[in-house]
């Protein structure tokens, strides 16, 4: 297969074109011969025009490439390797809804021949790819894994907006369902990734290994928000607590902050479903995430209060909230806990203007209901700076002070503005 692909005999599939599949497809495009599959067409067509969707690459990243953008299952049947990259979110109750890495198995059962490769790079609790993807796959193909093809497992670690850490430059952790599939993915991804790769054990490891990533900062930040709640009431700042405690060699220099996006916030509920399908209810993974899902409603009651104290019509107080996104310098608006910060207010009677110059104001209005404001007012009450997009590093106390009143507050949750702001009344996390 691995030399196949080299010579451009055989050709790789990637299924999902998101911020995770489309980096990966360019970059085996320019090594092999690549299909990019997408079920949205419109996706589709921006792609074959050289633009990302997601807005995370340039159009040059696609110069040079040897891939197919297409929704066709036609075309896709010529692939010999799949790689899927479909989203894995939960649902609003936080359950797994595995309805896309369900959709991708069936498409891959109907296309799939003996002798291909699927590797999944989709977040799943350990167990999925083989108890749960596997019997789609073979029912749709009535093909046996091993036997007929083989099945391997490569957890994604791109990080949105982040143009150092890249798909070439962190290590990857590669798997497969024997020692022949293990060696074969590990050579087609050691053509892309010069970091190299990681050879786990079996898939589930592979799959766990994904999980704990993402838990584990969960769980961190966790931690600083609950000592964020906890030195607000001493009136101490944490993020000069956190200056301090950060003289150690030893300290981990997590902060305090809304806890979104389809990584973080979402992970740690695949592997707390699992453990409890299994007899064992989480009690610190589930603690971690009611205090980062807590956030937004902390945040919003504390704007609150302020206005209360000083507006004695909390009907006619406005709120401007900076920032839409579920972190800086990203578009991508998915599990943003920015969107509970304006539900909360808006529960509160309180009048509310969003911006963001990232995000996409009809996105937001057919996910979250509310979209971006056309024009800033200069008599808020409050305004909430809620992701540190680079364009708000540069603002200063009089840029604050000619939006809003004179006794109004500027909550600024990642500490931006520590030490800048004298004229309001100034809040971190």
């Amino acid at each position: 297969m691995y030399q196949e692909l080299l010579s451009k005999e055989k050709t790789l599939a990637v299924i999902g074109l998101g911020y995770v599949g489309l980096p990966i497809a360019l970059e085996f495009a320019k090594k092999i011969k690549v299909i990019g599959f997408d079920i949205n067409a419109e996706r589709v067509e921006m792609m074959k025009n050289k633009i990302d969707p997601s807005q995370e690459l340039e159009s040059s990243a696609f110069d040079g490439c040897d891939i197919e953008f297409t929704n066709n299952l036609d075309v896709l049947r010529t692939a010999n390797f799949f790689i899927v990259a479909v989203p894995t979110p939960v649902d609003e109750h936080n359950v797994p809804d595995l309805i896309p890495v369900q959709r991708a198995s069936e498409t891959i059962g109907k296309v799939i021949k003996k002798g291909d490769y699927v590797v999944y790079e989709s977040t799943v609790y350990p167990g999925c790819t083989e108890e749960d993807c596997v019997p789609i796959i073979e029912k749709f193909s009535g093909l046996k894994m091993v036997e007929d093809y083989k099945i391997g497992y490569s957890p994604e670690r791109i990080n949105p907006g982040d143009k150092e850490h890249t798909i070439t430059t962190i290590v990857k952790v590669v798997s497969g369902c024997d020692a022949e599939s293990l060696d074969t993915i590990a050579k087609v991804y050691e053509l892309v990734v010069k970091a190299g790769v990681h050879r786990a054990s079996s898939i589930k490891v592979a799959e766990a290994a994904k999980i704990i990533e993402n838990t584990q900062r969960d769980l961190n930040i966790a931690l600083m928000n609950e000592l964020s709640i906890i030195f607000d009431r001493m009136n101490i700042n944490t993020f000069e607590v956190l200056e301090a405690a950060g003289t150690k060699w030893n300290f981990l220099k997590f902060q305090p902050g809304l806890v979104g996006g389809h990584c973080i916030g979402v992970d740690p509920y695949y592997l707390t479903y699992k453990s409890k399908e299994l007899g064992y209810d989480s009690q610190v993974i589930l603690a971690g995430r009611v205090i980062n899902d807590g956030m937004a409603g902390y945040v919003a009651k504390k704007v609150l209060q302020h206005i209360i104290q000083n507006n004695g019509n909390v009907k006619d107080a406005k709120v401007l909230v900076m920032g839409a996104t579920f972190k800086e310098n990203v578009s991508d608006i998915r599990n943003s806990k920015v969107a509970d910060v304006v539900k909360e207010l808006k529960s509160f009677s309180l009048n509310v203007d969003v911006v963001d110059p990232h995000a996409e104001s009809d996105e937001l209005k057919h996910e979250y209901g509310f979209e971006l404001a056309t024009q800033t007012a200069n008599d808020y009450d409050a305004v909430i700076v809620t992701v540190p997009h680079t364009p708000y590093r540069s603002l200063d106390d009089a840029y604050f002070a000619g939006i809003t009143k004179e006794k109004a507050m500027v909550a600024d949750l990642k500490g931006m503005y520590r030490n800048k702001i004298s004229s309001r009344h100034y809040w971190s996390l």
